[in-house]
């Protein structure tokens, strides 16, 4: 199964990516095929020419299950993220499963996933089976932070699907 992670942080190899790909471990038993951290682009997310970012949306297109990650700015997602997930026209993803994770300061911000990151995912096409995820990003590499959303989410994406 091709897992893709896609991390929206301004800062490269931040806290977000990492909690994204032990959430990509988490689901499927195995590091994720493909890291996408969408602060190596730069400048490049602006040129819709760009071959890397058009190897990096066709990648997502291609996965079976993608983890989108964003740490929570003005209490949803960032313009990093947002200006990658514009190139994906509408129903584009529709045979991808998608996770929508979110690291934050405080759990005030503990529905941006649900609420923010969720329904734009769903515009694209993307399946979103499970229940956002939000960790605080004080606390995300804590021991059992994953526990009580990871049984759900694993029958939610269909445990033999996940581990595929």
């Amino acid at each position: 199964m091709t897992v893709t992670v896609v991390v929206g942080n301004p800062k490269p190899a931040s806290r977000t990516h990492a909690f994204a790909h032990r959430v990509a471990t988490a689901l499927t038993g195995g590091a994720a095929t493909h890291d996408i951290d969408l602060a190596t682009f730069g400048a490049a997310l602006l040129d819709w020419s760009d071959p890397a970012v058009a190897q990096a949306v066709a990648q997502v297109q291609d996965s079976a299950l993608v983890v989108v990650a964003s740490p929570t700015y003005k209490a949803t997602y960032t313009g990093l993220l947002k200006l990658f997930l514009d190139r994906f026209p509408a129903g584009s993803l529709a045979a991808v499963k998608a996770v929508p994770v979110m690291l934050g300061g405080d759990w005030k911000h503990a529905l941006a996933p649900e609420v923010f990151l969720k329904p734009v995912l769903a515009e694209i096409g993307a399946s979103t089976p499970t229940a956002g995820l939000f960790a605080l990003d004080s606390a995300w590499d804590a021991p059992g932070v994953l526990d009580s959303w990871l049984p759900t989410a694993l029958r939610q994406l269909g445990a033999a699907g996940a581990a595929s």
